[in-house]
């Protein structure tokens, strides 16, 4: 094994000016001018079965945008994608196309280059969320009251189209700004010039919706709390937790959550004022790993190596994030699993690593050692459900593997409560699917709510009884 002799920690900020800071966090992929997308959207062949469509997890009817596109009408194509998809402009960024519509798109089949379904689909919602323009109409308000917490993507997808119903909803978020991994989580060339708090803005322009924040579930506000203020409550907490290493030295400075350091990064106004190592090395395989090395690339480290303990076809960031990577100066390294961190001085100064191999479907250890030199190392081996502000009433509210179980309604087992995103147990870890979690829930609560409406009012009265009246223990 080598051995690393005792250095001083190369970690500052401004390794870069200004101009190359913004040229490397400019926008990943620049917006389609008119002339582009309308010959883009000519290359769609509108097929009949639409297989891009039935590869959208939230269904936009992607061949009818796409021809109202060609037909110069991009107003009627954003409303086509945000009737199914609130949050179209965002994922329209950061979904991975490339492994759903247009890894569909016949003309990847036929061709090897799909249309750019997500770059026309960010063409139309920018058209009209730029334009600051709502598509959708309030109904009536209805009188009903609902609490969603969380307001990344489920919950204010959730909220969305509950108060396009006419309901009312109040969202708990305990971040001091909306959005969750929106905001937070995705790397800032993705998301650039606040785009995260544009499409906010432009979804609570419908009316009926309040947002609380730095209110966070267990801590400012309890579930029976809000099943007896509310008449339904939506869960969209997210993954708060964070998986440890298990290596020796993982406290020692210098190792760092890499989910923590995108969200500082994502929240920095100076890029320049945010220091980074000079050697830095990424633990992990996925969509967060790929994000904190090329930020790290981006900041002005010379050295930058992203370190999966499995093989490059089984890292969960797609090939494309993968070559990304790649093309912006990661070196991806793979079969090694991180053993402990070396730290000179209450510093890391290294990481050890042992080689792994498969053997069949099981990854074995080899016993032999590597050692890369490291300023910083961040970590980025997964997320995980925190229960603390559910626990009191966790007797009531029934987990599958660690996180919320739901069923196909996204009904929880607690009366009255719905959940949807990372949090529950069928949740895939993305936007797009936190989104359609949101939308499913808020049609069923819209269907229970009105459902009971009817069956509890008498002749004249034409209002709901007090907040949750409906949902003692068991009515559900």
């Amino acid at each position: 094994m080598n051995e690393i002799s005792p250095v001083k920690p190369d970690i500052a900020p401004g390794r870069l000016g200004e101009s190359d800071l913004a040229r490397n966090f400019d926008d990943l992929h620049p917006p389609l001018e008119k002339h582009e997308a309308l010959v883009e959207a000519d290359r769609c062949y509108f097929c009949y079965d639409a297989p891009c469509m039935e590869a959208c997890p939230t269904s936009i009817d992607v061949p009818l945008f796409i021809r109202q596109i060609q037909a110069n009408n991009p107003t009627g194509a954003a409303k086509t994608i945000l009737s199914a998809n609130i949050l179209g402009g965002m994922c329209a960024r950061v979904c991975p196309t490339e492994t759903l519509c247009e890894e569909a798109c016949v003309r990847e089949a036929a061709e090897g280059k799909p249309v750019k379904i997500g770059m026309l689909q960010r063409y139309a919602t920018d058209h009209l969320i730029g334009g600051g323009r709502h598509p959708f109409t309030r109904a009536a308000e209805t009188g009903l009251r609902i609490a969603v917490v969380g307001a990344g993507p489920a919950g204010l997808s959730c909220a969305h189209r509950l108060a396009m119903h006419g309901h009312s909803v109040t969202i708990f978020e305990a971040r001091p700004k909306p959005g969750g991994l929106n905001e937070y989580g995705i790397a800032a060339y993705k998301a650039t010039r606040n785009f995260a708090q544009a499409e906010v803005d432009f979804i609570l322009s419908i009316g009926g919706i309040a947002i609380e924040t730095g209110k966070a579930l267990g801590r400012d506000l309890h579930l029976d709390q809000l099943r007896q203020e509310f008449d339904a409550v939506f869960l969209g907490l997210g993954l708060a937790g964070v998986n440890a290493l298990g290596a020796e030295g993982e406290s020692e400075s210098g190792s760092h959550d890499a989910v923590a350091w995108i969200a500082d990064l994502r929240q920095t106004t100076e890029l320049g004022t945010l220091p980074v190592g000079r050697r830095v090395v990424v633990i992990g395989g996925g969509m967060t790993a790929v994000d904190a090395a090329v930020q790290a690339k981006a900041l002005g480290a010379e050295e930058v190596t992203l370190a999966y303990r499995r093989g490059r076809d089984a890292m969960n960031a797609s090939r494309y994030e993968q070559d990304l990577a790649q093309t912006r100066g990661v070196t991806i390294r793979c079969h090694l699993q991180p053993k402990r961190l070396i730290a000179h001085g209450g510093h890391i100064a290294a990481i050890e690593f042992e080689r792994t191999r498969m053997e069949g479907d099981r990854l074995v250890a080899t016993g032999e050692s590597v050692v890369i030199e490291a300023d910083q190392v961040f970590k980025a081996i997964g997320q995980s459900f925190a229960p603390d502000g559910v626990s009191a009433e966790a007797a009531r509210l029934d987990l599958e593997r660690g996180r919320i179980k739901v069923d196909a309604a996204r009904r929880t087992s607690m009366a009255g409560v719905w959940a949807g995103g990372d949090c529950i147990s069928e949740g895939d870890d993305l936007t797009v699917i936190a989104v359609e979690d949101g939308k499913i829930a808020a049609e069923d609560i819209h269907r229970e709510l009105t459902s009971r409406m009817a069956e509890i009012a008498t002749p004249g009265a034409g209002q709901w009884p007090q907040a949750a009246s409906a949902f003692v223990p068991g009515a559900l």
